[in-house]
């Protein structure tokens, strides 16, 4: 009888240890969730903000004041266009030729 009260001790303690080791790695599990999920918040919002930082670098007026500004580009005009034509095509079927 001592022998199965020993063995059935045994197991108890066991069990009781296994049931600790379980319910902390389901604590350390659920915090790691939860940070997880904080850290993917907070990336969420930064992507959301450089979606939006994007969108304004990205306005066709600020496009064009920086191509004259930074790229020295200006608007193109007839005046400065000048047409390639393939070698071999006659003058006069040349776009902007003159007759």
């Amino acid at each position: 009888m001592i022998r199965l009260n020993l063995v059935l001790l045994v197991a108890v303690i066991a069990s009781a240890l296994y049931l600790v080791h379980t319910q902390y790695q389901s604590r350390r599990l659920f915090t790691e969730l939860d940070r997880a999920v904080a850290e993917a918040r907070r990336l969420e919002t930064e992507h959301q903000r450089l979606q939006v930082e994007k969108r304004a670098q990205a306005t066709p007026l600020r496009v064009e004041k920086i191509a004259r500004a930074q790229l020295q580009m200006r608007t193109a005009t007839p005046a400065i266009t000048q047409y390639v034509a393939e070698p071999g095509t006659p003058a006069a079927v040349r776009p902007g030729a003159q007759p």
